[in-house]
C-alpha cells in the first residue's frame, strides 16, 4: 500500500500514478486533472474545433456547460453509448465510464473520469490519454497554473507561464488511485447511468 509519507515530494505521487495509468491503458502520455470535465475543457482550449461538433444528448450537464463556456458550436444526437463516446468532427473522446487495460487507441485523445461510480473510483479526478507529445506538454502546464507540477518548489524561478487553470489532481487522490490499481479493484458499471438526462430537453442560460 502506498502512503503519502513514501514520497519526499508529494507531487511525485501524481507523477507515479500517471506513469501507472499510461502503462495500464497503453497511452504514451497520461496527464491527470481534477475532473474529466476539466480534462475535456483543456483539450478543447488547446485544440479548438474548427467546425460544429456532434455528440450524444445523453450525457452529463457539465459537458454542455463546457461547450457554452468555450463558445463551441455543437449539435446533440440520438447516439446510445456505453463507456465512451466521440465528439464527432474531432479525435476527442469522453471516456468517463471506460477504464480498462490497453484501452488507448492510437491518434485519439481520451478523457477519463475517476469520480464516484466510475470504473477507477477514486472519488474525484480525471486524466487525458494521448500520443500527441505537443498536446501533452500544453495540458501538462495548463492544468497547474502554467507551472511545472513535479518541480513545484522551483517555480519562483520560472519567468514565462502558459495561461493555466487550477485543475490539477491532488497527491492524496493519486495515492488512492495507485492503491486501487495495485489491488486491481474496479467498480462494476451499470447499464443505466446516474442522472444523465436527454440534454435536448434542458436549457443552459
Amino acid at each position: 500500500m502506498y502512503d503519502l509519507a513514501d514520497f519526499t515530494n508529494p507531487f511525485n505521487a501524481i507523477e507515479l500514478f500517471e506513469l501507472r495509468v499510461a502503462e495500464f491503458t497503453g497511452a504514451p502520455y497520461c496527464i491527470t486533472t481534477d475532473s474529466c470535465t476539466h480534462a475535456i475543457e483543456m483539450v478543447f482550449r488547446a485544440n479548438p474545433p474548427t467546425q460544429k461538433i456532434k455528440f450524444t444528448a445523453i450525457t452529463y450537464l457539465s459537458v454542455l456547460m463546457t461547450m457554452h463556456k468555450l463558445g463551441i458550436d455543437y449539435e446533440l444526437t440520438d447516439e446510445k453509448w456505453k463507456g465512451e463516446y466521440n465528439f464527432e468532427g474531432t479525435n476527442v473522446w469522453d471516456s468517463a465510464r471506460l477504464f480498462e487495460s490497453d484501452m488507448y487507441r492510437e491518434g485519439t485523445i481520451q478523457c477519463c473520469s475517476f469520480g464516484r461510480t466510475k470504473p477507477l473510483q477514486i472519488g474525484q479526478g480525471g486524466c487525458i490519454l494521448t500520443d500527441n507529445k505537443e498536446l501533452a506538454q500544453i495540458v501538462y502546464e495548463m492544468r497547474y497554473d502554467g507551472r511545472q507540477l513535479y518541480e513545484y518548489d522551483r517555480w519562483p524561478d520560472q519567468k514565462v507561464f502558459r495561461v493555466g487553470y487550477h485543475y490539477y489532481m491532488r497527491p492524496e487522490e493519486a495515492i488512492t488511485g495507485l492503491n486501487l490499481l495495485d489491488e486491481g479493484y474496479f467498480t462494476p458499471q451499470l447499464e443505466k447511468f446516474y442522472n444523465y438526462p436527454d440534454c435536448r430537453t434542458i436549457e443552459i442560460q
